[in-house]
């Protein structure tokens, strides 16, 4: 017998003894990616007793109670009374979106959030960054535990802001007593029009390399991403949490596994050249965005594990989402090149192996006259 739409389900959850019910659940960003996977699937959860679903527009979840804001608008209080948890998903960690506008979206509206959660009653919020917060570093343990101290950087695009988060998530219950906040940290998001620079990693027609590092890849698809979220709300889970597949890959069963080759640089040569045609505004991805390229930072996902949930992806089942999704675009050096420009990913490929040799070169040249 099939299950009755949300519609339905949602009229049902309303009439069912009080007693019985489960939680009233806000979600911001609701209208897209994660925040509108994460809607339909609490609306649709006999768990649930009633999701608010807020963004600018209205998303295609009927079930769910709408209000149409921005996150930064102190009104959102009054739009979250009734709630018992918040699932706080309105980032903007768009690569082509002014590095400062997207700083200010991201803290004050997360700054709001609490704040308007704590005023509204809510006694749970639930955040997520990203197991970039730990930082990608060559004497990283393999896995990282969820107590492993935040070693990253704002060097990589939007990490600064997740560093951020965090530290309002560690804030919050001291400045707001009785406000429980719990943050889940994904490995590399696929699925669901994800677009990272990790992602596009995978859009360049060689793999980059730098030579010496040590990769290490784990992913996380939206859809485990969405299940640790309502264990989450749920609170059949707390604290900081990480998610993933289990276990991760090495770079060579990524290059057999995708089939692409690697163009392999030294280290130098690969950041420098990074930092070079980012700064003169060829491409997205700062140099940072190279260290999660060059070593590991998976996590073991532990707490969420001993609290009875499991992936129902591998790794690799999601590195053959990701290359489907990632089909027919062409990226170089983190730069999406349309379908006119795509003839000339070969030669910006090449461009950046001249920007390495041309360093190579100078480096020669100058220990040459030293002698």
């Amino acid at each position: 017998m099939s299950s009755p739409d949300p519609q339905v389900r949602a009229a049902r959850n309303q009439s069912t003894n009080p007693a019985t019910r489960g939680p009233v659940v806000a979600v911001t960003g609701a209208a897209s990616g994660i925040g509108a996977l994460l809607t339909e699937r609490l609306a649709a959860s006999e768990e649930i007793k009633q999701v608010i679903a807020l963004d600018e527009r209205r998303g295609d979840c009927a079930a769910a109670q709408w209000h149409i804001l921005d996150v930064r608008d102190p009104a959102i209080a009054e739009k979250l009374r009734g709630a018992d948890v918040v699932v706080h998903l309105a980032l903007d960690l768009d690569l082509e979106t002014d590095p400062a506008a997207r700083t200010a979206y991201n803290v004050r509206g997360t700054q709001t959030v609490l704040t308007a959660a704590a005023a509204a009653g809510v006694h749970r919020v639930v955040l997520c960054t990203s197991a970039m917060v730990y930082g990608a570093l060559p004497d990283n343990e393999l896995p990282l535990s969820e107590d492993a101290e935040l070693r990253a950087t704002a060097e990589a695009t939007g990490v600064g802001d997740l560093l951020e988060i965090e530290r309002l998530a560690r804030r919050a219950p001291r400045a707001h007593p009785g406000l429980n906040v719990t943050v889940v940290r994904p490995a590399v998001l696929v699925g669901g029009g994800t677009d990272t620079a990790l992602t596009r990693y995978f859009e360049s027609p060689r793999l980059l390399v730098v030579a010496g590092s040590r990769p290490a890849w784990q992913f996380c698809h939206v859809e485990d991403l969405c299940s640790a979220l309502e264990h989450a709300v749920l609170e059949k889970v707390d604290g900081e949490l990480a998610v993933g597949c289990e276990g991760w890959l090495e770079q060579e069963e990524i290059e057999e596994l995708s089939g692409i080759r690697r163009m392999e640089l030294p280290s130098a040569v690969a950041l420098g050249a990074a930092a070079r045609l980012h700064r003169i505004g060829l491409t997205p991805s700062p140099a940072g965005d190279l260290a999660y390229t060059m070593y590991p930072w998976v996590v073991s996902g532990s707490r969420l594990h001993d609290a009875g949930w499991r992936p129902q992806w591998s790794n690799e089942e999601v590195l053959a989402v990701l290359l489907e999704e990632v089909a027919g675009r062409h990226t170089v050096a983190g730069r999406r090149l349309g379908r006119k420009d795509a003839t000339a990913a070969g030669a910006a490929g090449a461009t950046v192996a001249l920007l390495g040799a041309a360093a190579v070169v100078r480096r020669a040249r100058k220990a040459r006259r030293r002698i």
